[in-house]
């Protein structure tokens, strides 16, 4: 099927690494990527790439630009109160191994354009646009949009609308919260326009009681900035006040801001500096932090992809790359045929995204609630690190040929004269 009709919902890194990859199985592929906002989303906080996406962004000649784009982030501090530090991660220099900070440290947008620029003249965008309904038939996926009113057919719907997607519920018949684990974490994303780290290169992480933590990352950018989140980690039991971190969420940036200098006005540190630079960013947004466990992701004609279809903090921008790879190397290695192709994309990224949203109280364990947590934590990591324990693990590792663990992708044979064009 070299003319394959696919619609992508959401203009993200996931639905353009795939339609990189479909246009190198069938260059004649007739995509089009609509996109709900009223145009590309080039924001968004510090994203890491690991694992078998590393070989991915190679191999589509992206890994020098992305270097070239990281945030040159060296690695992360954790700092008391006075700011001093009481324990430092450093990034390893390797992409096989790697620490908290990941090599390839790199912006959300700038990492969606870079994906996107290739492919940006051989695809139809549809911005302020979005997926109403769709209605599944033997041969394809009728699709009604939501503004236009106009419904049309395609061979594959790809759901890669993100966390609360849209595309999730409907293809489930429920609504999209139910695959939504929420492992109780609420962050705020913004853009500091003043250089909090006084030029360092290392981040830093700074925690008080209540699950309240504040970070500060470092910004390439030559006129010194700083990108700051805030984040609540909110026990199981204390339902009041994750309802209040769910209800300003909905009730929008404002909302959410002032209810973020409530909590963290006697939060210590620099913390007063910080909610000034909340306050005159022009790009700030807050999310929950979750997972999305769900049994099945794919039926019929659609599928879902990235954080839609297995959203895990920490590693959803990797499972997002892999799986583009992956659901576009099916649908070459089944000649178009779409049933077998996402059930095959189904049973091989299913077990590894599972495997990579490990426990469900790593949030917890690194954010305590107490005075006292605080200090057993800074405790452990301070002995970690002066003890060199985590570089010798990583030695160690490295000795031994254990490495990131990897999702286990099929050779898929792409035609060699079909790539799309490469981003050198």
């Amino acid at each position: 099927m070299s003319n394959i009709n696919v619609l992508i919902s959401g203009s993200g890194i996931a639905g353009s690494v795939f339609a990189f990859w479909l246009l190198r199985a069938y260059p004649n592929a007739n995509i089009t990527i609509v996109e709900r906002d009223p145009a590309l989303r080039l924001t968004g906080a510090s994203v890491d790439i690991r694992s078998s996406a590393v070989d991915i962004i190679k191999w589509m000649d992206a890994e020098q630009e992305i270097r070239n784009q990281t945030t040159k982030e060296e690695g992360i501090e954790f700092v008391d109160a006075n700011g001093k530090a009481v324990a430092t991660l450093r990034a390893t220099g390797r992409s096989d191994i790697q620490s908290i900070t990941s090599e390839y440290e790199i912006f959300r947008g700038a990492l969606a354009k870079i994906f996107i620029d290739p492919i940006i003249g051989r695809v139809n965008l549809i911005f302020d646009e979005s997926v109403d309904h769709f209605e599944q038939r033997d041969d394809g996926v009728v699709v009604t949009f939501t503004k236009s009113k106009e419904s049309k057919k395609y061979d594959l719907l790809v759901g890669a609308d993100g966390l609360g997607s849209k595309i999730r519920g409907m293809m489930l018949n429920s609504k999209p919260q139910e695959q939504l684990y929420d492992e109780g974490v609420h962050v705020a994303y913004f853009t500091i326009k003043s250089d909090l780290l006084q030029g360092s290169r290392l981040a830093k992480w700074y925690n008080a009681t209540g699950g309240r933590a504040v970070f500060l990352r470092p910004d390439p950018d030559p006129a010194g900035r700083t990108r700051g989140n805030l984040m609540n980690v909110t026990t199981k039991g204390d339902v009041e006040m994750k309802d209040r971190l769910n209800q300003a969420v909905r009730q929008g940036n404002e909302s959410y801001m002032q209810l973020m200098e409530e909590l963290f006005r006697d939060a210590g540190w620099v913390t007063p500096e910080v909610l000034q630079g909340m306050r005159e960013s022009d790009d700030f947004y807050c999310s929950l932090f979750g997972q999305v466990r769900s049994s099945q992701i794919q039926h019929g004609h659609v599928v879902l992809l990235g954080d839609a279809a297995y959203a895990t903090p920490g590693f959803g921008t990797s499972l997002a790359i892999i799986g583009g790879y992956v659901l576009a190397g099916e649908l070459l290695s089944h000649a178009g045929d779409v049933a077998p192709a996402l059930g095959r994309y189904e049973e091989i990224m299913l077990p590894f995204a599972k495997a990579s949203q490990g426990g469900d109280n790593a949030m917890q364990l690194f954010n305590p609630q107490t005075q006292w947590g605080i200090r057993i934590r800074n405790a452990i990591l301070a002995f970690v690190t002066r003890t060199k324990l985590d570089r010798l693990a990583m030695a160690g590792a490295s000795a031994l040929g254990f490495t990131e663990k990897k999702a286990p992708m099929p050779e898929y044979q792409w035609p060699a004269s079909s790539s799309p064009d490469t981003l050198d």
